[in-house]
């Protein structure tokens, strides 16, 4: 596994919860560092991204318009 740091984290706020992103929740995401407030909110996004992505293949890999 990866050491990611929170320096390399590209937000300072949660985008699940609004709160301010922690060391311990931070994951790697289409190669950057995406910060969470929590590991139990960086869990709920991935299984929301999951859920997405079997419901619309392919949705992940789409670049922003």
């Amino acid at each position: 596994m990866t050491n990611l740091k929170i320096e390399d984290c590209i937000n300072d706020v949660c985008p699940w919860s609004g709160k301010i992103v922690s060391p311990a929740a931070l994951m790697l995401y289409h190669g950057q560092v995406v910060g969470f407030a929590s590991p139990a909110d960086r869990d709920r996004f991935l299984a929301a991204f999951i859920a997405l992505e079997a419901a619309m293949p392919g949705i992940g890999n789409r670049k922003a318009a």
